[in-house]
């Protein structure tokens, strides 16, 4: 077999073939996982909303509203909890954009009376071993039943009442930032509908 004179026409036209197979392949497995990926997502956001609200027996994604968020950037979902047609309370999934990996997002559940009954973290890029440990029950469950009417939702280090993670002072600002948000939109703008 003849080798082929290597030109410019040949090279640019090799290049067209492989990126053209590989773009078609990237978007056949795109459509391959969107639905998969989609799917995992709604699951770990219904269980986060059992995790931080009171027990309860409606579909709080069927009745699912935003609120905007206390300084009007932007808006928060809000999946109402019901036991009997009786609201027992709201999980709002809330963010923030100060972690030290970036976004934080998380799961924020108030009872009606606006007291933190849990929290749940959905995504963080935190560091593996520091700011992680904002996942772990030893820093989470100090919000556990606090209402932040009397409870300063900031690090000691701040003047606050929250016990940071040792060398993961920014980790724990922006866990508090996330929280902070959700209460203050919960409260300004009708959590409890």
């Amino acid at each position: 077999m003849a080798k082929k004179k290597s030109s410019l026409v040949n090279m640019v036209f090799t290049l067209f073939v492989i990126t053209l197979v590989a773009s078609a392949a990237l978007g056949y497995i795109y459509e391959l996982t969107i639905e998969p990926i989609s799917q995992m997502k709604e699951s770990k956001k219904l269980q986060a909303i059992k995790i931080v609200v009171p027990d309860f027996n409606n579909n709080p994604s069927a009745d699912m509203y935003k609120i905007s968020t206390f300084d009007g950037t932007d808006s928060l979902e809000c999946y109402p909890a019901k036991k009997d047609d009786e609201l027992v309370g709201t999980a709002v999934k809330t963010y923030t954009k100060n972690g030290f990996g970036g976004l934080v997002w998380l799961m924020v559940g108030f009872k009606t009376d606006g007291t933190i009954n849990d929290i749940s973290v959905l995504e963080q890029n935190e560091t593996p071993g520091l700011g992680t440990k904002m996942t772990s029950p030893k820093f989470k469950n100090q919000f556990k039943e606090k209402n932040p009417e009397q409870f300063k939702l900031t690090v000691i280090k701040d003047g606050g009442d929250v016990d940071a993670i040792t060398a993961a002072t920014i980790s724990s600002r922006a866990f508090c930032d996330a929280v902070n948000r959700a209460y203050q939109s919960f409260k300004n703008k009708g959590g409890n509908k």
